[in-house]
């Protein structure tokens, strides 16, 4: 059974950095394309962020470009989003998924969402 645990929200304030962990049990990381996703109430899952198997290819919304890094380290089948920069509409209810590779990008994560894995996510708010 897979499941997919998040860890390291909270609150910052605007300009402070966090760096979100995501732990995925059940698969083996190296067949798995991992991402983050974003929620506030009332508002559509929106992708923020994605990376390969193998870690060497990644994606990020325009909204977080330059400030967030997605990492993984397949050993610990752990993806990590470094957080830097933080505004206050970054606040939202963040999500880890995986999905097991479809083509050579984590772009089917973002896109085939009914084929993630999800976890029960991590509120993170930046105050101004």
């Amino acid at each position: 059974q897979v499941q997919v645990v998040e860890s390291g929200g909270g609150l910052v304030q605007a300009g402070g950095s966090l760096r979100l962990s995501c732990t995925a049990s059940g698969l083996t990381s190296d067949d798995y394309d991992m991402g983050w996703f974003r929620q506030v109430p009332g508002k559509e899952r929106e992708g923020v962020s994605c990376i390969s198997r193998s870690g060497g290819g990644t994606y990020y919304a325009d909204s977080v470009k330059g400030r967030f890094t997605i990492s993984r380290d397949n050993a610990k089948n752990t993806v990590y989003l470094q957080m830097n920069s933080l505004k206050p509409e970054d606040t939202a209810m963040y999500y880890c998924a995986a999905q097991k590779t479809q083509i050579a990008s984590c772009w089917a994560l973002l896109t085939a969402r009914s084929r993630n894995y999800w976890g029960q996510g991590t509120q993170v708010t930046v105050s101004s």
